[in-house]
């Protein structure tokens, strides 16, 4: 049984790791970033729903008498 020659493979595995970062490089430096960002303003839409126009009280189980 022939015997696998494994020689190569470091050359190899570090060329591909060297290209990806080089590729990597690239196309980060390509990307546009804003110079000065500035925040967003938002107007925060006030939504009515049916129970805030009604008095709602909320009653804890310890808050209620004992039985």
């Amino acid at each position: 049984m022939p015997q696998l020659d494994t020689s190569t493979w470091f050359i190899t595995i570090l060329s591909m790791v060297l290209t990806l970062f080089i590729i990597m490089q690239l196309k980060v430096s390509k990307h546009s970033y804003y110079s000065t960002p500035e925040p967003m303003t938002t107007k925060a839409l006030k939504q009515t729903t049916p129970w805030e126009s009604k008095w709602t009280k909320i009653y804890s189980p310890l808050s209620l008498p004992l039985r």
